[in-house]
C-alpha cells in the first residue's frame, strides 16, 4: 500500500508539473515569436524607408545600392525586375514563391519558414514609388537556442517536483500507514501463538477506534481459545479415570473370555479394540492441551542418529508370544555420513513421532516401505546442518489438495468422517508436527520415487555440549 501511494503521488506530481512546463512553454514560445516578430517587421519597414529613400534620390547607381544593403544584414531588393542581396544564401531563391508572389503584387507579408534546417522570418515591403520591392530575412536560431534552454530547464523542473512528489508520498503514505502497521504485526504475532499482543493507540483519534476494537477481538480470541483448552484439558482428565475403570473391566472379562459364548467373546473384542482407539485419543487431547497451554517440556539426550530410529522403530512393533518385540517387516537405512553425528532429542518424544508415522502408513498406506536416516544435506561434501529421518509408505501418495492439510487437528483426507478398523482419530499427524517443532525441526512430505508417499522430519544437529543438565520448555 506504501508503494501504491508513493507512486500514486510521484504520477501525479509529474501529470501536475508536465502540464504546467507544457503550459509554461508553449506560452512563452508564441510570446517570443510574437515579440521576435514584431521587432522584425518594425526594423523591416525602416530599412525599406531608407532604401526607398535612396533610390528616389537622383542619381542612384547600382553600386550605390548595393552599398547601402551590404549595411542592412538579411536584406533582399527588387529593383526594376533585377535582385540584389546581402550574401549568397539569403537571396531570391531563399524567399518563399509565395512571399515573393504577394510583395511584388503590392502587398505587404510576412512569413516563416525553414532554411537550411534554421527558421527564418520573411518580411516583404513593397515599394511602388520607385518600381521596387524590399524583403528583410532574418533567422530565428537565437531564439530556438533559448526555447531549448526554457524545455530543459521545464523538464528538469518537472524531474525534480515528481522525485520530490514521490518523496512527500512515502513520508505521508509511511505517517498514516504506521499504525496500519502496527496492527499487522499484531495480527501476526497472534497468527503465530502470541494471543497476548496487542495494540497501543498513541494519541490518534481515529486510531484508538480502531485499536481498541482490534484489542477486543485479540481478547475474545484468547479467552476462546484458552477456553477451549481448559475445556479440552478438563474432559481429557474427567475421561481418564471412567477409562481406567473401563480397561480394569474389559481386563476381567478378558480372563474370562473361554466362559463367554461366541456372540459376546466378539462384542468383547469390538469393545476392547474402541476402547484402545479411545483412550489413544484421550492421551493425545491431554499431550494437545499441553502443546496449547505451552507447558509441554523436553527432556534432552544427545544419542546417535541411526540408533535412535532404530530403537523407535522397534518400539511400534507388536510383541510376540515369547515376550520379545517382532523384527519389523521393513529395512532401517543409515546412510554414509550418519555415523559420529550426534542429535539431542527428547527420546520420549522422538518415539511417538515415529510410531504416529509408522501408524499413519499401516492405517491409510498400506504399511512403512522403508525408514532411511540421512544427512542435509546429503553426501559428505560439506559440513552437516541436521538429520533426515525419512518414512516411505505403500500407498498411493498423498493428493496435493491434502498436503496443506494433513497435519491439522482431526483432518483425516479424504477418509475424514468414515469409521473403519484401524482407523485413527486425526491427531496423529498434528502431534508429529508438535513434537519436531518443539525440537527445532520441521517435517513435510514428498512423493516417493517408486510410489508412495514419502514423510521427512528434519532435526538439526547437536550444539557444542554446555554444562549442567539441560530442559527446554
Amino acid at each position: 500500500m506504501r508503494a501504491r501511494v508513493t507512486a500514486a503521488f510521484a504520477v501525479g506530481a509529474f501529470a501536475l508539473s508536465a502540464v504546467l512546463a507544457g503550459i509554461t512553454y508553449f506560452t512563452a514560445r508564441q510570446s517570443f515569436l510574437n515579440e521576435r516578430q514584431t521587432a522584425i517587421q518594425r526594423q523591416a519597414f525602416v530599412n525599406a524607408l531608407l532604401v526607398r529613400n535612396s533610390l528616389q534620390a537622383s542619381g542612384t547607381q547600382v553600386n550605390q545600392l548595393v552599398d547601402l544593403i551590404d549595411t542592412l544584414p538579411g536584406s533582399v531588393v527588387n529593383w526594376n525586375g533585377q535582385w540584389y542581396a546581402t550574401s549568397i544564401s539569403v537571396g531570391q531563391s531563399a524567399i518563399p514563391a509565395q512571399e515573393q508572389a504577394l510583395v511584388l503584387g503590392g502587398t505587404p507579408a510576412t512569413q516563416r519558414f525553414s532554411l537550411d534546417g534554421s527558421v527564418q522570418v520573411v518580411v516583404g515591403v513593397p515599394l511602388p514609388a520607385v518600381h521596387s520591392a524590399y524583403f528583410d530575412v532574418v533567422s530565428l536560431q537565437e531564439l530556438a537556442g533559448t526555447l531549448r534552454a526554457l524545455a530543459f530547464a521545464l523538464a528538469a523542473a518537472a524531474l525534480v517536483t515528481t522525485v520530490a512528489g514521490a518523496a512527500v508520498g512515502r513520508w505521508a503514505s509511511g505517517r498514516a500507514l504506521r499504525p496500519l502497521a502496527g496492527i499487522t504485526n499484531a495480527a501476526v504475532a497472534i497468527a503465530g501463538g502470541q494471543l497476548d499482543t496487542r495494540v497501543e493507540a498513541g494519541e490518534d483519534v481515529d486510531l484508538q477506534k480502531l485499536a481498541a476494537a482490534f484489542n477486543r477481538m485479540a481478547g475474545n480470541l484468547q479467552a476462546r481459545i484458552e477456553r477451549e483448552a481448559r475445556f479440552t484439558s478438563d474432559v481429557s482428565h474427567e475421561l481418564r479415570s471412567p477409562l481406567t475403570t473401563l480397561s480394569a473391566s474389559i481386563g476381567v472379562l478378558e480372563g474370562h473370555r473361554d466362559e463367554l459364548d461366541p456372540r459376546a467373546q466378539r462384542a468383547l473384542s469390538l469393545l476392547d479394540g474402541d476402547l484402545l482407539r479411545f483412550k489413544r485419543m484421550v492421551d493425545d487431547l491431554l499431550e494437545i492441551s499441553r502443546f496449547d497451554a505451552g507447558s509441554a517440556e523436553l527432556s534432552i539426550d544427545e544419542v546417535d542418529p541411526g540408533e535412535l530410529v532404530r530403537q523407535a522403530v522397534m518400539t511400534t512393533s507388536p510383541i510376540g508370544e515369547d515376550g520379545n518385540r517382532i523384527e519389523p517387516v521393513f529395512p532401517v537405512e543409515v546412510a554414509p555420513g550418519v555415523e559420529g553425528l550426534r542429535l539431542r532429542v527428547d527420546k520420549r518424544r522422538f518415539e511417538r513421532v515415529m510410531a504416529n508415522l509408522v501408524d499413519n502408513a499401516s492405517s491409510y498406506a498400506g504399511g512403512v516401505s522403508r525408514v532411511v536416516v540421512d544427512r542435509e544435506p546429503p553426501g559428505t561434501g560439506s559440513a552437516a546442518r541436521s538429520i533426515r529421518v525419512i518414512v516411505e509408505d505403500h500407498g498411493p501418495g498423498v493428493q496435493a489438495a491434502d498436503r496443506a492439510h494433513l497435519f491439522e487437528r482431526f483432518y483425516r483426507g479424504t477418509r475424514s468422517g468414515q469409521r473403519a478398523s484401524g482407523e485413527g482419530t486425526g491427531l496423529g499427524l498434528s502431534l508429529v508436527t508438535e513434537h519436531v517443532r518443539l525440537h527445532g525441526g520441521t517435517v513435510r512430505i514428498e512423493d516417493a520415487e517408486g510410489g508412495g508417499a514419502r514423510f521427512i522430519v528434519e532435526l538439526p544437529l547437536a550444539e557444542p555440549e554446555t554444562d549442567g543438565p539441560e530442559v527446554l520448555l
